[in-house]
């Protein structure tokens, strides 16, 4: 008889299994807890550097260049620097500006991608927290980040950043309905909105992750999902929040120094949080690429769960960053005319077709 997924991807890992043997069960709760905070403050931290880096080596190669080389052996030591510089710039507040809500709005969207990572399933035994309805909650969350950027252009008290929230707001709200039919598919087909669970039904091969599990549909909706991400990131192509030449820097023009850093930061750990998404939804999450041949699987399977995770997260962020640096900025009707007259009946027929598949048992 096959293991359960319980046995086979026990929740419990060693150092909360230690907290729990030394301190008593309420207190223990408590310090996991905060364990868990600490390690997510940690990633979102390190993430930061680590993607910042990473942006501007992959955009140097791409047009061939060497990027950050002084700082650091092979300019590893650049986000540092520049993190400092940040620190010790002043931090300036235009006239006329709401000032709790203008020093509100840059901490929601790090805060949106903070929450978000607290229920990604990393490893079968690291996830701070496995909510019935993650779905519903990654959905709910995300909206944060909306929310700080309208905040920041109407805070700022200046007609471009106002019209730059606005304009991104509208593109954010616009693809966030794709992107949740989209989610809505793989709740469909999985049969739980639990991003665990999710995981879990993708067990096997790779030929049992939803890309490839639902004949041709999984590869129409994960390239879907991709483009309405990179939408929902504000990222180039569709970068029109920032459209320099029309709204200097969008909702961020009036910040600076560490809140204009926040901004920054939220942007590129929001990345790493949708091609986290991309990875529990498509691409099998934690599991190993096994492919069924007896000579290869196994050894695929000595690799940690997490490093598997990371892996495949980082390949999607390459793939946002090949975007960035080889398409165009879209205007801002064309990127409208993309979301609701192709996206989103292209999201509904997709949705209608996966549940026909359900239906008839074609896919199990």
């Amino acid at each position: 008889m096959m293991p359960s997924s319980v046995e086979l991807y026990p929740v419990n890992n060693l150092i909360g299994d230690i907290v729990r043997s030394i301190f008593p069960e309420t207190i223990a709760a408590v310090v996991n807890g905060l364990l868990a905070l600490l390690s997510l403050m940690a990633l979102v931290g390190s993430l930061g550097a680590v993607l910042i880096f990473l942006e501007r080596k992959v955009s140097a190669h791409f047009q061939l260049r060497l990027g950050p080389m002084r700082v650091g052996p092979h300019g590893l030591l650049q986000p540092l620097a520049d993190g400092i510089k940040a620190i010790f710039k002043e931090i300036l507040k235009p006239e006329g500006a709401d000032t709790f809500i203008f020093f509100l709005a840059p901490l929601l969207p790090v805060s949106a991608a903070f929450l978000v990572l607290a229920v990604i399933p990393f490893d079968h035994h690291l996830q701070v927290a496995d909510p019935a309805g993650g779905v519903l909650y990654v959905l709910g969350v995300s909206g944060l980040s909306i929310l700080g950027i309208l905040l920041a252009g109407w805070a700022s008290n200046n007609k471009y950043s106002l019209l730059g929230a606005m304009r991104s707001g509208a593109q954010m709200v616009s693809f966030e309905i794709s992107i949740a039919l989209l989610m809505l598919l793989v709740v469909m087909l999985s049969g739980t909105a639990s991003l665990r669970g999710i995981v879990l039904v993708q067990q096997g091969t790779i030929f049992d992750w939803w890309i490839f599990k639902l004949p041709f549909l999984g590869i129409l909706a994960f390239i879907m999902y991709l483009v309405a991400s990179t939408a929902e990131l504000n990222r180039t192509p569709f970068d029109i929040a920032e459209a320099e030449s029309e709204l200097t820097g969008g909702f961020a023009t009036e910040y600076a120094g560490i809140s204009f850093a926040m901004f920054f930061l939220g942007e590129f750990v929001n990345m790493f949080v949708a091609a986290s998404l991309v990875t529990t939804f498509f691409l099998g999450g934690f599991h190993a690429p096994l492919f069924g041949l007896p000579v290869i699987d196994p050894l695929l399977n000595l690799i940690p769960g997490f490093l598997w995770f990371f892996a495949k997260a980082f390949l999607i962020v390459f793939i946002y960053m090949w975007f960035r640096w080889t398409f165009p900025r879209v205007r801002v009707d064309q990127l409208m005319y993309l979301e609701w007259r192709i996206m989103l009946p292209a999201s509904l027929i997709l949705l209608m077709l996966s549940g026909l598949f359900v239906a008839q048992g074609w896919v199990g």
